[in-house]
């Protein structure tokens, strides 16, 4: 998996790099380098796999929420309206 840049006319060292991090990026190269920047065992590897679907079936049984207005209260301070940011009590 060799990256290579080549420089454009008119181009910068800056988004030169800024090109080549992308690459990088889109290579998934950056998530592998963090993946394997410490040693993780198999049993670890194997309940985070566990986990990352069960996450995934959970996700995917929810229904989507319609898309269109919100259901914001006065002001658009979300459902309730709500205001001020105090214990929730009554104003004395």
């Amino acid at each position: 998996m060799a990256i290579r840049i080549k420089s454009r006319s008119g181009e910068t060292t800056e988004q030169m790099l800024r090109r080549f991090k992308k690459l990088c990026e889109k290579e998934g190269l950056v998530k592998d380098i963090k993946r394997k920047e410490f040693y993780e065992k198999p049993s670890e590897r194997n309940r985070r796999t566990v986990r990352k679907a069960i996450a995934k079936r959970i996700r995917e049984s929810m229904p989507l929420p319609p898309k269109g207005k919100k259901e914001d209260g006065p002001r658009g301070r979300g459902p309730g309206g709500g205001g001020g940011g105090g214990f929730g009590g009554p104003r004395d």
